[in-house]
């Protein structure tokens, strides 16, 4: 205790202080830890925000999809439901140029912000005080991506979502994804919305070459879609291009010559999209369709097919023209198959859409095969040891139970040999044959197979020995795969529509139907039947495919079909009417065996093996040193071809101009050696290289340098 007036020992007021100042730290840590808490549950609460409103990418999913050839070459496009198109934009095949120059003139620190531009809004909004209204945007490429996916009245509340929705949008994707995502919703004017779809509409072909008035007119369409429209509005179009033109050399993107003379250019039409392989690539779209969006949820990009290009236009073409000289309401299908890999090279669901049932894809129809499946009765029968080629078997008349078989011509030949008989398609052997094998484990190995078998007109599901001469539904695509594998050793495998499905399905192995020896007897019994009237036979034509085939007539003569294997293809085709009217005194080995031979032609025209055009240009050179030499210089850069570019639409003929050539351009090392489907092209009296097309249809054009590299690219040609 202390008395009255006396000082306290200063010890003890340190002490005091030291308690105090304890407390004070106690006191601050606490409120840094309250603070840090309550910073902590807010970004918590921002993160299970942003995890329950996350932005509507999902919209994008429903756009349009474009199936392509083998090549890259565009077959059909396909709208959205909603019959807009918006295809899915890819920024490595877009002009360099054209994405630069969106980037200068619509967000030039788009690499560098997080959705939001600080700098932009602070000068926006500096320039509305100052000026009582709104002079420029602050208003990012993500932010507009934002407001493209969720659509808002133009105000400031809808501006703040449109920050937070850029914010999200940043998080999730990548700057190309976000750039691919503004790119493939951009509106372009009517019904097109993304830069892709209006490249085709306006310039009928993909972005990925622009010149500057096309960059310009890309770059004006979105501010003002409908109002520009070049092909509504073209003065407010030419006008538009022209100040993007100007903006552009200001940029120092191009120079003003060149704006100058882009100003004077004519503006563009609307063009049709690509409608080509219509059955074919519907089917493929199916398929696609089925498959998982990546992570920015816009749908698959182009769906490359198996189809060759030039093939399905040829087969196009030969069956329409087929069809038109037969007139009436005759329809034509085919389909061509690659027996390695089971890719699908062609398909023709009908041969005109504008003849009746020409819109129903014939080759998915059930139908009867007719004689069809005999070849893989005797497979099985080989297998067994109940046959071989030339073993005798009878043709006699017989009665199975109720059912009597007959021969297509109502005569019996007595004893013959089974090669015979499977040559010439008589019934009663192929029926006995079934009948030693077994119906059912016919129909079961079929399954197996991947055939499924539909019974008509029966309560059960089991056909009985009818099987032998056609009594089930098949479709033309289940005879492509019993053809393709008889052509694989006997070893069924799925028909592959896609190149994705090729790589997918290439260590798979396969049902073995048969087993290679019995295949391999039975292609040759095939191979020896009587070719068709007025053909020569293929052992004396010169270079010409032996094809092992076999034909089909169904009951009252309502399907024709012809099934055949050669040089690593199988063909089949089918004639009729889509209705299944009777067609009398057609038969398969009348209508459609013709048409089989013809389109193998076509198959070896346009899937020859020419190998590629370096390998020619090498034997060409190859007694010469300096060229054998440069084949090791070390140097990598192939050469570019400048004209035509890929998958340019070339115009070929006009009344003026029958026969129009091209002169093809590039650059490389030294001189270069052009070639067209593997032919040299000749030079033009300038010495330049002169390419005058055969006629319509798809070509692969190649360059080759000096120093035997080669560039590619694929064209089509088009008649005026």
């Amino acid at each position: 205790m202390y008395m009255p007036g006396q000082i306290p020992n200063a010890s003890l007021f340190g002490t005091m202080r030291d308690k105090l100042g304890i407390f004070r730290r106690f006191q601050a840590r606490g409120f840094w830890l309250k603070s840090a808490a309550t910073l902590g549950a807010g970004l918590l609460a921002l993160i299970a925000l942003d995890l329950l409103f996350p932005p509507p990418i999902q919209k994008a999913r429903s756009g349009s999809l474009i199936v392509t050839d083998t090549n890259g070459i565009p077959l059909r496009a396909f709208p959205t439901e909603d019959g807009r198109w918006r295809l899915r934009a890819d920024v490595a095949r877009i002009d360099p140029l054209f994405v630069k120059a969106l980037i200068e003139v619509e967000d030039e620190r788009f690499y560098r912000h997080w959705g939001v531009d600080g700098l932009a809004v602070v000068r926006a909004s500096g320039q509305a005080i100052s000026n009582g209204r709104i002079v420029s945007g602050a208003s990012t490429i993500t932010m507009q991506t934002a407001r493209l996916l969720e659509p808002r009245p133009r105000n400031l509340g809808s501006k703040l979502i449109e920050m937070i929705r850029a914010v999200q949008l940043e998080r999730r994707l990548s700057k190309d994804e976000i750039l691919e995502l503004y790119l493939s919703l951009t509106p372009y004017g009517g019904n097109l919305e993304g830069i892709r779809a209006a490249s085709w509409a306006y310039f009928g072909r993909e972005p990925d070459r622009l010149t500057d008035d096309q960059i310009a007119l890309l770059l004006a369409l979105p501010q003002s879609p409908e109002v520009r429209r070049p092909d509504l509005k073209p003065d407010n179009a030419i006008a538009a291009r022209a100040r993007l033109l100007d903006r552009l050399v200001e940029l120092e993107l191009i120079p003003s010559d060149r704006a100058e003379e882009a100003k004077t250019l004519d503006l563009p039409g609307r063009n049709a999209f690509p409608a080509h392989a219509w059955h074919a690539a519907e089917h493929i779209r199916a398929i696609a369709l089925d498959d998982a969006t990546d992570r920015s949820g816009m749908p698959i990009k182009d769906v490359r097919s198996t189809l060759d290009a030039g093939l399905q236009k040829a087969l196009e073409s030969y069956l329409e023209d087929s069809a038109r000289q037969l007139g009436g309401s005759v329809q034509f299908s085919a389909i061509v198959i690659e027996t390695e890999t089971r890719a699908v090279k062609a398909m023709v669901g009908s041969a005109d859409r504008n003849r009746p049932g020409g819109w129903i894809d014939l080759t998915a129809a059930p139908r009867s095969p007719g004689s069809t499946l005999k070849p893989f009765i005797y497979g099985l029968a080989f297998d067994d040891g109940q046959a071989l080629p030339n073993t005798f078997i009878e043709d006699l008349p017989a009665r199975f139970n109720t059912y009597r078989p007959e021969n297509f011509d109502r005569s019996f030949r007595g004893q013959v040999r089974v090669a015979d008989a499977l040559q010439h398609s008589l019934n009663v052997p192929a029926v006995l044959a079934l009948e030693r094998i077994g119906p059912e484990r016919f129909a079961s190995s079929l399954e197996l197979a991947g055939v499924p078998l539909r019974v008509y007109g029966s309560a059960s599901r089991d056909p009985g020995l009818a099987l032998a001469l056609g009594g089930v539904g098949m479709t033309l695509q289940d005879l492509g795969l019993l053809y393709s594998g008889l052509g694989d050793n006997g070893v069924m495998k799925p028909l592959n529509w896609t190149e994705a499905d090729v790589v997918a399905k290439a260590d798979k192995p396969g049902h073995r139907f048969m087993s290679a020896s019995s295949a391999s007897e039975l292609i040759e019994v095939l191979k020896s039947a009587p070719s068709p009237a007025g053909r020569m036979p293929s052992k004396l034509t010169q270079n010409a495919p032996e094809i092992a085939f076999k034909t089909g007539t169904s009951y009252g003569f309502r399907d024709a079909w012809a099934a055949g294997v050669a040089r690593g293809y199988a063909v089949v085709v089918w004639v009729g009417r889509a209705d299944g009217a009777p067609r009398p005194d057609e038969t398969g080995r009348k209508s459609a065996l013709p048409v089989l031979f013809n389109i193998f032609d076509r198959v070896a025209s346009e899937l020859a093996p020419a190998g590629p055009a370096e390998d020619r240009l090498m034997s060409e050179h190859s007694s010469d040193p300096k060229f054998a030499m440069s084949r090791f210089s070390g140097r990598d850069d192939p050469p570019m071809i400048l004209f035509p570019p890929e998958n340019a639409v070339l115009m070929a003929k006009r009344d003026d101009h029958p026969n129009r050539g091209f002169v093809l351009a590039g650059r490389g090392e030294g001189d270069l050696n052009w070639f067209v489907n593997g032919v040299p092209v000749g030079l033009d009296p300038a010495g330049a290289p002169l390419w005058v097309p055969e006629g319509p249809g798809f070509y692969d054009l190649s360059a080759v340098d000096e120093y035997g590299r080669e560039s590619r690219v694929a064209v089509r040609v088009q008649n005026f």
